[in-house]
């Protein structure tokens, strides 16, 4: 390595320092028995102590007695693999109260028995909220479905068949008219169709489901139809286990995404939409409002490299009647929202001027007499 370098001039030690300090989040070490070795300066704002007083105390003299944090961080000593665990509460004196943090862990392999632990505040936590959000507007829309079913659809089958009676038997002119009155009328009719669907509140049959089957129906469909001429890529990983879900459904969520990308591709060249899938052993979250963790393994995504979501839709993205269509009724995602969060999931929306992500996160069938892990084949 030349003299001249930065790691020449720093040393290693103190560049990877100022590495970890840049970090946006508190950054600490813990060793094998509990006591804190390092921390970022973020990490000294987060535990209101100076580096050097967080090196003199254990990383349970900072939590309250019990925690999440505690118990995750020697599960990665354990099984010697990261895990991240949402929505942590650690509220304490210390801390501050409300405190709801996303917690990484990851084992050092070169420090046996000691692991690197990131707090995040506010992001998945969040994106949890905002799932509870999603859901109350589906149920509103549900109330508002079965109202607009009643009250609008019999008038307008009347004002209907007028229209095409009058069709009949006024002049070319008003004949037009008359068609347009049917027209907008199926339009409205079919809006109301559409949040029918949320009203349907009725138990669906589910059954152990390969969620790859699924996507590539999904990818025939748009190939044969709607994004005949835009690059589909498929990144599967083959050892995923099943999930318990209903497959009509399912299709119905992939289906609104990927039509989705196609749309926000739209007729650019070099359009592309990337479908993934990976297994996530880490992933956990706790359900606000109970002591419940649930594990949220299966990942799937479908990517575009569309010019992107606008940046004051992006958090209410899956509420009613939101949408960037000149046409749209905003109700695609919302349905998305509401069917991912009836099988236990949750899903997310990451953009930028590259494009697009659609992150869904749901919890692998278990078969009688195995765990989770063992569903992998």
């Amino acid at each position: 390595m030349s003299s001249n370098t930065p790691y020449a001039a720093h040393g290693a030690a103190h560049v990877a320092q100022l590495a970890v300090n840049s970090i946006g989040h508190p950054v600490i070490m813990v060793d094998k028995d509990g006591f804190i070795t390092f921390a970022n300066a973020e990490a000294e704002n987060f535990f209101r102590s100076s580096a050097a007083m967080l090196a003199r105390h254990r990383l349970a003299d900072f939590v309250p007695f019990g925690s999440p944090m505690l118990s995750l961080v020697e599960q990665v000593r354990e099984r010697r693999a990261p895990f991240n665990e949402y929505r942590v509460d650690i509220s304490s004196p210390r801390l501050g109260p409300d405190k709801a943090v996303d917690i990484y862990v990851a084992p050092v392999s070169e420090l046996p028995g000691s692991v690197v632990v990131m707090l995040q505040e506010r992001s998945m936590a969040e994106k949890i909220d905002r799932q509870m959000t999603h859901r109350g507007a589906a149920r509103s829309v549900t109330g508002l479905a079965a109202m607009l079913a009643h009250e609008i659809k019999n008038p307008l089958s009347g004002i209907r068949g007028a229209a095409q009676l009058l069709e009949q038997v006024v002049s070319d002119d008003d004949r037009a008219l008359a068609r347009l009155i049917t027209e907008e009328t199926d339009r409205i009719v079919a809006l109301v169709d559409r949040m029918e669907v949320f009203s349907d509140d009725r138990p669906v049959d589910r059954e152990p489901v390969n969620i790859h089957i699924v996507l590539d129906h999904v990818k025939a469909i748009a190939k044969s139809g709607f994004a005949s001429h835009i690059k589909i890529v498929e990144e599967y990983d083959p050892s995923l286990p099943l999930i318990l879900a209903n497959r009509d459904q399912l299709v119905q969520v992939f289906l609104n995404l990927v039509k989705n990308a196609a749309e926000a591709i739209g007729d650019s060249s070099g359009g592309e939409i990337r479908l993934t899938t990976a297994f996530r052993p880490g992933i956990r979250f706790s359900v606000p409002g109970t002591r419940e963790r649930v594990s949220l393994p299966m990942e799937f995504c479908v990517h575009d490299n569309g010019p992107g979501v606008p940046e004051d839709i992006q958090s209410i993205i899956f509420d009613p009647f939101i949408t960037t269509k000149q046409n749209g009724s905003g109700l695609g995602l919302a349905l998305v929202a509401k069917i991912v969060g009836a099988h236990g999931g949750i899903v997310e929306c990451d953009s930028s001027s590259r494009g697009t992500t659609f992150r869904i996160l749901m919890p692998a069938w278990r078969g009688e007499g195995e765990d989770t892990e063992s569903q992998r084949t």
